[in-house]
């Protein structure tokens, strides 16, 4: 497997507990799509110009979450 960023490593770390019976293959599919859930949960709805700066701030953490989620999609 890649090396991972320490943020994608967290999340792994964090999860072992959880997913330790199940199949390693599976690990980093199982936390990006749960990723991906909670980023769409921290801004459901498009941005637009009109829209208040904590807004755009949770736009940069969804960002983020997608990011890794994109890494540990990429390390299967």
């Amino acid at each position: 497997m890649a090396e991972l960023s320490p943020a994608a490593q967290a999340v792994l770390d964090a999860a072992d507990n959880t997913i330790a019976n199940w199949p390693p293959a599976k690990w980093e599919e199982a936390i990006a799509a749960a990723l991906r859930a909670a980023a769409d949960q921290v801004v459901p709805v498009p941005i637009d110009a009109k829209t208040s700066e904590e807004h755009w701030a949770l736009l940069g953490v969804k960002n983020k979450l997608l990011a890794i989620a994109d890494e540990l999609e990429g390390a299967q």
